[in-house]
């Protein structure tokens, strides 16, 4: 059904290598930003869900009227 359409589109052969492209591109980013973050921000966001200090964590995600 779709190989009828497809078959009129010209250089359709670019698409999937575009695709390709800005999948790697993104990967890379993600990857350059994942090795080079703050070490103490993430050790702090890692210790968030555990901290009983914070305001947040002491209600343990109910609502006070």
């Amino acid at each position: 059904m779709f190989g009828v359409h497809l078959k009129d589109i010209k250089n359709l052969g670019i698409y999937p290598i575009i695709s390709l492209i800005i999948f790697l591109f993104a990967f890379v980013l993600i990857l350059i930003r994942t090795f080079t973050a703050d070490k103490n921000y993430l050790k702090k966001m890692e210790e968030l869900p555990l901290d009983l200090n914070n305001e947040d964590n002491n209600n343990f995600g109910r609502k006070v009227l």
